[in-house]
Protein backbone atom coordinates (compact mmCIF):
# COMPACT_ATOMS: atom_id res chain seq x y z
CA UNK A 1 0.00 0.00 0.00
CA UNK A 2 1.12 3.57 -0.58
CA UNK A 3 2.07 5.52 2.49
CA UNK A 4 -0.41 8.00 3.94
CA UNK A 5 -0.14 11.42 2.72
CA UNK A 6 0.62 13.91 4.68
CA UNK A 7 -2.14 17.05 3.80
CA UNK A 8 -1.28 20.55 5.78
CA UNK A 9 -4.75 22.29 6.68
CA UNK A 10 -4.20 25.74 8.20
CA UNK A 11 -7.25 28.07 9.71
CA UNK A 12 -6.81 31.74 10.38
CA UNK A 13 -7.72 33.61 13.73
CA UNK A 14 -8.36 37.17 15.23
CA UNK A 15 -7.19 36.84 18.67
CA UNK A 16 -8.47 40.39 20.70
CA UNK A 17 -4.56 41.23 21.83
CA UNK A 18 -2.21 43.70 20.40
CA UNK A 19 1.11 42.06 18.79
CA UNK A 20 3.43 43.72 21.61
CA UNK A 21 1.73 41.73 24.40
CA UNK A 22 1.01 38.58 22.47
CA UNK A 23 2.86 35.76 24.32
CA UNK A 24 1.96 32.44 25.48
CA UNK A 25 -0.13 33.45 28.53
CA UNK A 26 -2.04 35.92 26.60
CA UNK A 27 -2.98 33.70 23.48
CA UNK A 28 -3.66 31.08 25.97
CA UNK A 29 -5.89 33.28 28.04
CA UNK A 30 -7.84 34.67 24.87
CA UNK A 31 -8.08 31.38 22.80
CA UNK A 32 -12.17 31.47 23.86
CA UNK A 33 -12.39 34.77 22.57
CA UNK A 34 -10.54 34.01 18.67
CA UNK A 35 -12.75 34.66 15.43
CA UNK A 36 -11.67 32.53 13.42
CA UNK A 37 -12.31 33.00 9.28
CA UNK A 38 -14.97 31.07 7.56
CA UNK A 39 -13.68 27.40 6.59
CA UNK A 40 -12.32 27.33 3.37
CA UNK A 41 -14.49 24.71 1.71
CA UNK A 42 -13.04 20.76 0.45
CA UNK A 43 -8.94 20.73 -0.01
CA UNK A 44 -8.60 24.24 0.46
CA UNK A 45 -6.93 26.18 3.27
CA UNK A 46 -6.57 30.35 4.82
CA UNK A 47 -3.68 31.13 5.68
CA UNK A 48 -0.56 33.83 5.98
CA UNK A 49 -2.97 37.06 7.26
CA UNK A 50 -2.45 40.38 6.96
CA UNK A 51 -4.87 43.43 7.68
CA UNK A 52 -5.91 46.61 7.40
CA UNK A 53 -8.17 48.73 9.27
CA UNK A 54 -10.35 51.26 7.33
CA UNK A 55 -13.72 53.19 8.89
CA UNK A 56 -15.19 50.47 10.42
CA UNK A 57 -13.80 47.69 8.99
CA UNK A 58 -10.78 45.06 9.41
CA UNK A 59 -9.76 43.83 5.96
CA UNK A 60 -8.18 40.13 6.37
CA UNK A 61 -6.13 39.51 3.32
CA UNK A 62 -4.83 35.86 3.00
CA UNK A 63 -3.08 33.00 1.08
CA UNK A 64 -6.10 30.76 -0.05
CA UNK A 65 -4.37 27.43 -1.00
CA UNK A 66 -6.55 24.50 -3.46
CA UNK A 67 -4.87 21.26 -3.40
CA UNK A 68 -6.82 20.36 -6.63
CA UNK A 69 -4.65 22.89 -8.50
CA UNK A 70 -1.81 23.11 -5.86
CA UNK A 71 -1.72 27.15 -6.11
CA UNK A 72 -3.07 30.01 -4.35
CA UNK A 73 -4.34 32.79 -4.44
CA UNK A 74 -4.73 36.09 -2.67
CA UNK A 75 -8.41 36.44 -1.10
CA UNK A 76 -9.53 39.64 1.36
CA UNK A 77 -12.11 39.19 3.85
CA UNK A 78 -13.81 41.72 5.50
CA UNK A 79 -14.92 41.80 8.94
CA UNK A 80 -17.30 44.77 10.89
CA UNK A 81 -14.76 46.06 13.20
CA UNK A 82 -16.73 46.34 16.63
CA UNK A 83 -17.73 42.89 16.79
CA UNK A 84 -16.22 40.83 14.22
CA UNK A 85 -18.96 40.28 12.16
CA UNK A 86 -17.81 38.54 9.03
CA UNK A 87 -19.30 40.69 5.64
CA UNK A 88 -18.15 38.65 2.96
CA UNK A 89 -14.69 37.57 1.06
CA UNK A 90 -13.41 38.47 -2.31
CA UNK A 91 -10.70 37.07 -4.52
CA UNK A 92 -8.25 40.10 -4.89
CA UNK A 93 -5.07 38.65 -6.43
CA UNK A 94 -4.94 35.86 -9.17
CA UNK A 95 -1.40 35.14 -11.09
CA UNK A 96 -0.67 32.24 -13.02
CA UNK A 97 1.80 31.33 -10.16
CA UNK A 98 1.55 30.66 -6.66
CA UNK A 99 0.50 33.31 -4.07
CA UNK A 100 1.06 33.67 -0.40
CA UNK A 101 2.20 36.02 2.54
CA UNK A 102 0.17 39.24 1.13
CA UNK A 103 1.33 41.92 3.53
CA UNK A 104 -0.78 44.64 2.68
CA UNK A 105 0.07 48.12 4.48
CA UNK A 106 -0.71 52.18 3.70
CA UNK A 107 1.84 54.77 2.73
CA UNK A 108 1.78 57.92 1.36
CA UNK A 109 -2.26 57.84 1.63
CA UNK A 110 -2.06 54.53 -0.73
CA UNK A 111 -2.76 50.75 -0.10
CA UNK A 112 0.31 48.88 -1.38
CA UNK A 113 0.84 45.10 -0.93
CA UNK A 114 3.44 42.84 -1.56
CA UNK A 115 3.03 39.35 -2.01
CA UNK A 116 5.09 35.89 -1.99
CA UNK A 117 5.78 35.28 -6.17
CA UNK A 118 9.30 33.42 -5.27
CA UNK A 119 7.70 31.85 -8.72
CA UNK A 120 8.17 34.55 -11.00
CA UNK A 121 11.80 35.29 -9.46
CA UNK A 122 10.76 38.46 -8.16
CA UNK A 123 10.24 40.34 -5.20
CA UNK A 124 7.03 43.29 -6.59
CA UNK A 125 5.18 45.86 -4.92
CA UNK A 126 1.92 45.84 -6.03
CA UNK A 127 -0.81 49.16 -5.10
CA UNK A 128 -4.86 49.23 -4.78
CA UNK A 129 -6.82 50.17 -7.91
CA UNK A 130 -9.14 51.64 -6.38
CA UNK A 131 -10.70 51.99 -2.32
CA UNK A 132 -12.38 48.69 -2.57
CA UNK A 133 -9.04 46.96 -1.77
CA UNK A 134 -10.35 44.10 -4.53
CA UNK A 135 -8.12 45.64 -6.89
CA UNK A 136 -4.19 45.47 -7.01
CA UNK A 137 -1.95 46.91 -9.87
CA UNK A 138 1.63 45.72 -9.88
CA UNK A 139 3.50 48.65 -9.44
CA UNK A 140 7.62 47.19 -9.71
CA UNK A 141 9.82 44.54 -8.57
CA UNK A 142 11.60 45.45 -5.60
CA UNK A 143 14.38 42.77 -5.98
CA UNK A 144 14.64 40.65 -9.28
CA UNK A 145 16.42 37.62 -10.72
CA UNK A 146 15.73 35.65 -6.98
CA UNK A 147 13.43 33.13 -5.79
CA UNK A 148 12.70 35.47 -2.18
CA UNK A 149 9.61 34.16 -0.20
CA UNK A 150 8.13 35.61 3.20
CA UNK A 151 9.20 39.35 2.18
CA UNK A 152 8.10 41.73 5.03
CA UNK A 153 8.90 45.47 4.95
CA UNK A 154 8.74 48.15 7.22
CA UNK A 155 10.01 51.70 7.27
CA UNK A 156 12.25 52.32 10.62
CA UNK A 157 15.13 54.49 11.34
CA UNK A 158 14.81 56.56 8.32
CA UNK A 159 15.16 53.83 5.92
CA UNK A 160 13.07 50.98 4.56
CA UNK A 161 13.80 47.32 5.49
CA UNK A 162 13.13 44.01 3.93
CA UNK A 163 13.20 40.60 5.43
CA UNK A 164 12.97 37.69 3.52
CA UNK A 165 14.24 34.10 2.43
CA UNK A 166 15.65 31.92 -0.31
CA UNK A 167 13.72 28.95 -1.74
CA UNK A 168 16.34 26.69 -2.44
CA UNK A 169 17.45 23.12 -1.85
CA UNK A 170 17.57 21.42 1.41
CA UNK A 171 14.38 23.59 2.76
CA UNK A 172 16.53 26.82 2.36
CA UNK A 173 13.82 28.94 3.10
CA UNK A 174 13.10 27.34 6.45
CA UNK A 175 16.57 28.17 8.11
CA UNK A 176 18.05 31.56 6.27
CA UNK A 177 16.92 35.00 6.77
CA UNK A 178 18.12 37.61 4.38
CA UNK A 179 17.86 41.66 4.64
CA UNK A 180 17.53 43.80 2.49
CA UNK A 181 17.34 48.65 2.59
CA UNK A 182 16.02 51.20 0.60
CA UNK A 183 16.12 54.78 1.06
CA UNK A 184 12.34 54.71 -0.16
CA UNK A 185 9.24 52.46 -0.52
CA UNK A 186 10.11 52.01 -4.83
CA UNK A 187 14.01 51.36 -4.17
CA UNK A 188 16.57 51.24 -5.34
CA UNK A 189 16.30 48.07 -2.68
CA UNK A 190 20.16 46.60 -1.83
CA UNK A 191 20.65 43.64 -0.25
CA UNK A 192 23.57 43.07 2.92
CA UNK A 193 26.30 42.16 2.20
CA UNK A 194 26.69 39.66 5.22
CA UNK A 195 23.31 37.76 3.86
CA UNK A 196 22.02 35.12 5.37
CA UNK A 197 21.77 37.10 8.79
CA UNK A 198 21.20 33.87 10.58
CA UNK A 199 20.95 30.52 9.51
CA UNK A 200 18.98 28.18 11.73
CA UNK A 201 15.84 26.68 11.50
CA UNK A 202 14.82 27.57 14.86
CA UNK A 203 13.94 30.95 13.77
CA UNK A 204 15.09 32.72 10.37
CA UNK A 205 11.81 32.99 8.00
CA UNK A 206 9.74 35.87 8.68
CA UNK A 207 6.00 35.12 10.00
CA UNK A 208 4.68 38.20 9.64
CA UNK A 209 5.44 42.02 9.52
CA UNK A 210 7.90 43.76 11.75
CA UNK A 211 6.92 45.88 14.60
CA UNK A 212 8.44 48.18 17.28
CA UNK A 213 7.94 46.65 20.50
CA UNK A 214 7.02 48.11 23.59
CA UNK A 215 11.15 48.55 24.46
CA UNK A 216 11.11 50.47 21.40
CA UNK A 217 13.59 47.26 20.01
CA UNK A 218 12.46 46.53 16.17
CA UNK A 219 11.09 42.96 16.32
CA UNK A 220 10.40 40.31 13.78
CA UNK A 221 8.26 37.53 14.06
CA UNK A 222 9.59 34.60 12.55
CA UNK A 223 8.70 30.80 12.01
CA UNK A 224 10.07 27.88 14.19
CA UNK A 225 10.55 24.63 11.63
CA UNK A 226 13.23 22.98 14.14
CA UNK A 227 10.06 20.18 14.83
CA UNK A 228 9.12 20.65 10.62
CA UNK A 229 7.65 23.26 8.89
CA UNK A 230 5.80 26.47 10.44
CA UNK A 231 5.48 24.41 13.86
CA UNK A 232 5.84 27.45 15.69
CA UNK A 233 6.58 30.94 15.54
CA UNK A 234 9.50 33.06 17.73
CA UNK A 235 10.40 36.64 18.29
CA UNK A 236 14.08 37.96 16.57
CA UNK A 237 14.89 41.33 18.37
CA UNK A 238 17.16 44.01 16.27
CA UNK A 239 18.83 46.38 19.03
CA UNK A 240 21.20 47.49 16.22
CA UNK A 241 20.27 47.47 12.63
CA UNK A 242 22.15 49.23 10.07
CA UNK A 243 23.25 48.77 6.70
CA UNK A 244 26.74 48.50 7.99
CA UNK A 245 26.42 46.36 10.93
CA UNK A 246 22.83 44.32 12.78
CA UNK A 247 22.86 42.21 16.06
CA UNK A 248 20.12 40.01 16.92
CA UNK A 249 18.60 39.17 19.78
CA UNK A 250 16.37 35.57 19.72
CA UNK A 251 13.36 35.13 22.09
CA UNK A 252 12.86 32.13 23.94
CA UNK A 253 9.34 31.68 23.98
CA UNK A 254 7.65 29.93 20.99
CA UNK A 255 4.30 30.39 20.01
CA UNK A 256 2.23 26.99 19.14
CA UNK A 257 -1.16 26.19 17.77
CA UNK A 258 -2.27 24.51 20.69
CA UNK A 259 -2.35 27.80 22.85
CA UNK A 260 -4.78 29.03 20.50
CA UNK A 261 -6.90 25.81 19.19
CA UNK A 262 -7.79 22.37 20.31
CA UNK A 263 -8.27 20.78 16.60
CA UNK A 264 -5.48 22.93 15.02
CA UNK A 265 -2.57 21.78 17.48
CA UNK A 266 0.41 20.62 14.44
CA UNK A 267 1.94 24.93 13.86
CA UNK A 268 1.75 28.37 13.95
CA UNK A 269 3.31 30.13 11.17
CA UNK A 270 1.87 33.79 11.17
CA UNK A 271 1.66 36.56 13.55
CA UNK A 272 0.58 39.78 12.74
CA UNK A 273 -0.23 42.70 14.21
CA UNK A 274 -3.43 44.97 13.11
CA UNK A 275 -4.90 48.43 14.45
CA UNK A 276 -4.33 48.93 18.03
CA UNK A 277 -5.94 46.00 19.55
CA UNK A 278 -5.55 42.98 17.58
CA UNK A 279 -3.27 40.12 15.86
CA UNK A 280 -4.02 37.68 13.63
CA UNK A 281 -2.43 33.93 13.20
CA UNK A 282 -3.09 31.16 11.59
CA UNK A 283 -2.86 27.53 13.38
CA UNK A 284 -2.15 24.40 11.48
CA UNK A 285 -3.79 20.58 11.99
CA UNK A 286 -2.30 17.30 9.45
CA UNK A 287 -4.96 14.99 7.20
CA UNK A 288 -3.72 11.31 7.02
CA UNK A 289 -6.22 10.60 5.07
CA UNK A 290 -6.05 8.94 1.28
CA UNK A 291 -8.31 11.20 -0.75
CA UNK A 292 -5.09 13.52 -1.38
CA UNK A 293 -3.58 11.01 -3.01
CA UNK A 294 -6.75 10.07 -5.63
CA UNK A 295 -6.86 14.27 -5.51
CA UNK A 296 -3.23 14.35 -7.37
CA UNK A 297 -4.04 11.29 -9.59
CA UNK A 298 -6.72 13.15 -11.14
CA UNK A 299 -4.35 16.37 -11.45
CA UNK A 300 -1.93 14.64 -12.69
CA UNK A 301 -4.27 12.54 -15.24
CA UNK A 302 -5.81 16.39 -16.33
CA UNK A 303 -2.16 17.68 -17.29
CA UNK A 304 -1.27 14.15 -19.60
CA UNK A 305 -4.92 14.55 -21.08
CA UNK A 306 -5.68 18.45 -21.19
CA UNK A 307 -8.65 17.74 -19.77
Amino acid sequence: MFKRPRTDFWQVGIVPVPVADLDARTLSAARDRITWLPDAGPWRYLADPFGLVRADALHVFVEAYDYRVKRATIERHEFTLADLHWRGQATVLDKPFHLSFPQVFEHDGEAWMVPESYQAGEIALYRAADASLNHWERECALLTGLPGADAALIEHGGRWWMFYTLVGPGARDQRELHIAHAPVLRGPWTPLAGNPVRVNRDGARPAGRPFVGRDGVLTLPVQDSSTGYGGATRLLRFPLLTPQRVEIEVGIERLTGDLASDGHTAGLHTVNGCGDALTLIDVKRIDRSRGRQWLDMKRRWRRLTGR
